[in-house]
């Protein structure tokens, strides 16, 4: 088994099963009685279940020579690391004071529940405007990201070099899969790029922002209650 493989199936044994508002309550009652917080807990563990189970399954394509597909999840899975950066962007923008609290509630509750088919009543926001919120913690998301696209969409790379190549001596195409002679040795690469970063956010930086975050609520909640 490879050490990426390795790495995958331990993560899953450390997924949240549950989170229950009474105990974050317990932990901070007066952070706590406002729903962004809490919302920030849900749409962390989440990402890290919708990440896990992407990379999850890449792992398992690239595994079996499946290169395409195996890049297509690994930039959904990046996508999905971005969602987590960006929340935690947020939060920090708060505890700075560069974001209003309530418009950052408005954010989790978009993140959350933000749709582009109308499914909720909630407008998702859009995620090349989050990729490029998180190039400036991570100035390789975008490079990153924008080589993963080419594979995903059926452009140059993702139509005509992955499945095509020419005899220039014959004056013929030739057409074959060659996703694994041209793509196959970059995946395990790019993974442990996302896996890096999705880890750094999840365990650090989310630590870090919403501890300060409860600190900030306990300092500013007779303000916040405040009507406008």
């Amino acid at each position: 088994m490879r050490p990426l493989t390795q790495i995958i199936q331990a993560w899953g044994d450390s997924r949240c099963q549950s989170l229950a508002l009474g105990s974050l309550l317990a932990h901070n009652p007066i952070a706590y009685k406002w729903k962004a917080p809490f919302r920030s807990f849900v749409i962390r563990e989440c990402t890290f279940w919708r990440f896990h189970d992407l990379v999850s399954q890449a792992d398992h394509l690239d595994l079996a020579g499946h290169v395409l597909g195996a890049r297509i999840l690994l930039r959904s899975a990046l996508e999905t690391t971005a969602i987590i950066v960006y929340l935690n962007q947020q939060i920090e923008r708060v505890v700075n004071g560069s974001l209003d609290f309530f418009e950052f509630s408005d954010k989790t509750i978009k993140l959350l529940m933000g749709t582009r088919n109308g499914t909720t009543n909630y407008s998702s926001i859009n995620i090349i405007s989050i990729i490029q919120s998180c190039e400036k913690r991570y100035p390789k998301i975008e490079s990153v990201y924008a080589t993963l696209s080419e594979s995903a969409h059926p452009n140059w790379e993702g139509l005509c070099f992955g499945y095509s190549k020419v005899d220039h001596e014959e004056y013929e195409s030739l057409f074959a899969n060659r996703w694994n002679e041209l793509r196959g040795d970059e995946f395990e690469e790019l993974a442990i790029i996302v896996l890096q970063t999705f880890e750094l956010e999840y365990n650090v930086e989310w630590i870090r922002v919403m501890e300060a975050l409860e600190s900030w609520i306990n300092v500013n909640d007779k303000l916040l209650e405040r009507p406008t």
